[in-house]
């Protein structure tokens, strides 16, 4: 029996949201689409060599819901997920044994974000494209973080049914002369160059690397000193908002424009007329360039499908613990029967 104490109140849930990066846990209240978080805390994922022990360390001492569900970073193959960016085997079964719960479910980590959106307001997205008056359908959900997320909500005409994808390991797909070449300098360093390579916290550090190959200069010490001290990308993201280094302004805005670019496959391919979300840690920082014009521009850029594309919405997720409401509004779907 586990050493914690357990509370089998219906609408308790033991919520995560497991990325390479961040691992962030909390118990939340669930009332219909309604959600109020009771206890948080956030781990940084590599700290840690197995996903249990994270957890156990958690529920030591609080009254844990006897019903979890986890949002993960990685493709869910039955009741089991190896993530993609860290040495984890999580195994739902394996979790119920050794944490006495009733129920435990796994979520790839964009479904647990597509499920979490009916908990958001008003004020947790900003919109870029408001799209058609009658825009419904489908819709669609990328997230660009440590890796590049991408989910779809299939419509049936009453309600959404989120569902995950592993379409940011799809093959990488240069739009002009300079992302040819950057695609020519990834294949120097892997066999297979997927969008998650190109748009991702790692894929704006091989950008500005890139960039700096290309104009034949090297990044200016304070730079060098920031990105080797801490998180590059957050660097080089910073340094681009600032103005402070020429190389990050055009790493950043060219990273800008591959995001729309694959958002837009994305939106095609889920004919997500009812809307696509941008969600993920690197969308909120950098919301005045994607304002400003170069991301729709890109998102846009489809041929014959470009009024398609213009009668979408495009929304800007706010919020981050959008991908720790999913799996508790999926969690209590399924205890109380629903769908």
């Amino acid at each position: 029996m586990p050493i914690w104490k357990r509370t089998d109140i219906l609408n308790h849930f033991l919520s995560g949201d497991i990325g390479g990066t961040k691992t962030r846990l909390a118990v939340i209240v669930v009332s219909g689409t309604r959600v109020r978080i009771v206890h948080e805390a956030s781990y940084p994922s590599r700290d840690y060599t197995a996903f249990e022990t994270l957890l156990g360390e958690f529920i030591a001492g609080i009254e844990s819901p006897a019903v979890a569900a986890f949002g993960i970073a990685g493709p869910v193959q039955g009741r089991v997920v190896q993530t993609t960016n860290l040495p984890w085997h999580i195994d739902a079964d394996a979790l119920q044994r050794q944490f006495g719960f009733a129920r435990c479910t796994l979520l790839n980590d964009l479904e647990a974000t597509a499920c979490g959106l009916p908990a958001l307001g008003t004020d947790d997205v900003m919109t870029l494209q408001t799209g058609a008056p009658d825009a419904s359908g489908n819709a669609a959900v990328i997230a660009a973080g440590t890796g590049l997320g991408e989910a779809g909500l299939f419509w049936d005409g009453q309600h959404y049914h989120p569902f995950a994808s592993e379409g940011g390991h799809a093959s990488f797909s240069p739009g002009d002369e300079l992302e040819i070449a950057f695609l020519r300098h990834l294949r120097q360093q892997h066999r297979h160059v997927s969008w998650e390579r190109v748009v991702s916290g790692m894929g704006l550090v091989s950008l500005h690397e890139f960039l700096c190959i290309h104009h034949n200069v090297a990044a200016p010490q304070w730079l060098a000193e920031q990105m080797g001290s801490g998180d590059a990308a957050a660097a080089i993201s910073a340094a681009a908002l600032s103005g402070r280094d020429e190389i990050c302004v055009e790493t950043l805005n060219r990273f800008v424009r591959l995001y729309g670019a694959e958002a837009g496959n994305l939106a095609l391919k889920v004919m997500s007329r009812g809307g696509l979300y941008l969600g993920g840690g690197i969308a909120p920082k950098i919301v005045p360039l994607l304002q400003i014009g170069a991301f729709l521009d890109a998102f846009l850029n489809k041929g014959r499908m470009r009024p398609l594309l213009e009668a979408m919405p495009v929304r800007v997720i706010l919020n981050d613990r959008a991908a720790l409401f999913g799996p508790a509004l999926r969690a209590a779907q399924l205890a109380h029967g629903a769908l």
